[in-house]
């Protein structure tokens, strides 16, 4: 699966629990450390555990993906999944508005969708 897909079936997926203030950046030209950031907010620690295990479970079960890394904790607020070419970031607001990923990656393009499609449980 492409970088592209991938990251907007991230985001997808994160959307399917109500993850709040999706944005899928293309850091492409930015870094060369991956291709996307998907950034996501969920409002509590089960929130947040929803989102990561609706995204990690999928792409595993549906893909025979697997995260290389995961970082961070639900308790914590702030989990990291690497897919290599797609980075997830899943925070609670206060931390997604401390560390302003969304403006320290502010020259980053935002995708939006070719067509809307939603993925179904």
């Amino acid at each position: 699966m492409d970088s592209r897909k991938l990251a907007w079936l991230c985001r997808e997926l994160a959307d399917n629990k109500k993850a709040e203030d999706i944005v899928v950046l293309d850091v492409r030209k930015l870094s060369s450390i991956t291709d996307y950031f998907v950034i996501a907010t969920g409002t509590s620690e089960p929130h947040l555990r929803a989102i990561t295990d609706e995204i990690t479970d999928r792409l595993r079960r549906e893909h025979d993906l697997r995260p290389r890394a995961v970082d961070g904790t639900v308790r914590a607020a702030w989990l990291v999944l690497d897919y290599f070419d797609v980075i997830v970031h899943v925070m609670r607001t206060d931390l997604r508005e401390r560390y302003d990923l969304d403006g320290l990656w502010g020259d980053a393009r935002r995708v939006q969708p070719r067509k809307t499609r939603r993925v179904s449980s």
